[in-house]
């Protein structure tokens, strides 16, 4: 029996069954596109503990997929005697150095994209990293990747509020609605489902709990548009 690891999600069967085309797919960026997690985690900790304060690995857990402020106001309450802006940015900073260093991607991710870009499928990053960051680590992508970027500098609710899914929908012109949202935490996907979005929860850092409005896949890898159809085209049927 093959492991979770390596199953992929099953289709319909397109003899009984017309298949639906998303207007779009979004993607959500740390912990779903890439794996920068385990960085953000350790500068948390990292600056946490200059001030004097106590930082574990489950209170980094916690902002999993939350806004950069949110997060900053959290670090200011263990001790971080910044101001949300300067939290924002040295994490950002530091992140960003350790990219430079290495970029780890999320199996699949960079291959679904594409084949996405191949079948002329819209898509949009959806982050609440800021702007720059987004923009540094797409310049990694060796295709032209991403039609729109919201970022976390760019909305005034970050997730789990609806906003930043309904921003992305509306930069490329369609319903969120008729778009496939892809997230790894709670936060984010409760922003897509909260937006009307087909979620799609791929877990990570964070367990993902089952008949929330999403449907899990255990991976990326293997994937294709057409499971991406497939999804949509069975939620929208539930949906109706």
């Amino acid at each position: 029996m093959p492991s979770v690891k390596n199953r992929t999600p099953p289709r319909l069967n397109s003899d009984s069954v017309t298949e639906l085309e998303p207007a779009a797919v979004l993607w959500d960026m740390d912990g779903t596109l890439v794996d920068t997690e385990p960085y953000w985690l350790e500068e948390q900790a990292i600056l946490v503990h200059s001030f004097g304060g106590t930082w574990t690995h489950e209170d980094g857990l916690t902002l999993v997929g939350s806004g950069l402020w949110h997060a900053a106001g959290v670090l200011q309450g263990r001790g971080v005697d910044l101001s949300p802006d300067e939290i924002v940015t040295l994490l950002t900073d530091r992140v960003m150095e350790r990219v430079k260093v290495s970029l780890p991607w999320r199996p699949g991710a960079k291959e679904l994209l594409q084949s996405l870009r191949e079948a002329d499928i819209p898509t949009a990053l959806v982050t609440m990293s800021v702007r720059r960051m987004a923009e540094y680590i797409i310049s990694f992508v060796p295709f032209d990747g991403f039609d729109h970027i919201v970022a976390g500098d760019d909305v005034t609710h970050s997730k789990p509020h609806p906003e930043p899914y309904l921003r992305a929908a509306e930069l490329l012109g369609v319903d969120a609605e008729n778009c496939v949202a892809i997230e790894d935490s709670t936060t984010g996907l409760a922003a897509a489902v909260a937006s009307g979005a087909v979620a799609i929860g791929v877990p990570l850092h964070s367990p993902l709990s089952h008949g929330l409005g999403y449907t899990i896949w255990p991976t990326l890898d293997g994937t294709s548009v057409d499971h991406i159809r497939s999804v949509f085209t069975v939620t929208k049927a539930a949906r109706s």
